[in-house]
């Protein structure tokens, strides 16, 4: 097995939480040009995630509320209205493969994020080709793969994932802006679980959740779930805990110890 290609490994200053601005926050980065499957998803167990060759994790001095949040998919059922966003985009045409870049995925790139620009306040963020490439194919790795969604041939939906050994990773989606009054955030992790599970991976990893903060609320939507404790080191190991059975108290860190 060879071994990671990282460039570098840093702890970024301490700046305003994006997500709770009363608290401070801080991640770790690694830049790794190289990583097969295994060290990957040795990784992501731990807490890392990956958007192109950056990988990041939670480094915050004062604040543990950032947890890392996995879907068990043997035992996820969808709830009564995952039900029915299912049966409102049955004439969704989804398809695996490999992350591509086209003029067709620039411009629902665009769309999508010109739309966040004016519901949202997003900072407006164009792409071009070559911007979207080195966003997200940049990099030595195996392991990547796009969920397309089409209706009549049209993509409407990209999702970004990472395809490992025993888990699916959810790394960033897309979509057209008329898509969204049918739900198309939550028919997309419904077909990533129902791709794990038809393909043997136990867990679909959807990065971070915050209990305080609303944009995070729909990932706790997906149960059963199960939470990252600690942030550990490569030699440690990690525990994951279904969310029922995490302790009140562990939200703080002075409680921790």
């Amino acid at each position: 097995m060879a071994r990671p290609k990282e460039l570098f490994r840093v702890v970024a200053p301490e700046g305003e939480c994006s997500y709770l601005p009363w608290e401070t926050s801080s991640l770790e980065y690694r830049l790794i040009f190289a990583i097969d499957a295994d060290d990957y998803e040795a990784m992501l167990v731990r807490g890392w995630r990956r958007h192109g060759i950056h990988f990041f994790r939670p480094a915050c001095p004062n604040c543990v509320k950032c947890r890392s949040l996995r879907i068990d998919v043997e035992r996820f059922r969808p709830t009564k209205s995952q039900r029915r966003n299912l049966r409102r985009n049955e004439h969704v045409a989804v398809e695996v493969g490999e992350p591509e870049v086209t003029d067709e995925h620039v411009r629902l790139f665009n769309a999508y994020h010109a739309d966040m620009t004016d519901r949202r306040g997003w900072t407006e963020n164009r792409t071009t080709p070559d911007d979207y490439f080195q966003s997200f194919l940049v990099g030595d790795f195996t392991f990547d793969g796009e969920i397309r969604y089409r209706v009549d041939g049209e993509l409407v939906g990209v999702g970004l994932v990472d395809l490992l050994p025993t888990g699916l990773s959810s790394v960033y989606f897309y979509h057209h802006p008329d898509w969204r009054p049918q739900g198309p955030g939550t028919f997309s992790l419904l077909q990533e679980i129902e791709f794990a599970r038809r393909s043997g991976r136990s867990h679909v990893y959807l990065g971070y959740w915050i209990a305080e903060c609303p944009s995070m609320t729909y990932k706790a939507n997906f149960g059963p779930h199960e939470l990252l404790l600690e942030y550990v080191e490569e030699h440690e190991s990690p525990v994951w805990s279904p969310r029922d059975e995490v302790p009140d108290d562990w939200w703080t860190p002075s409680e921790r110890g």
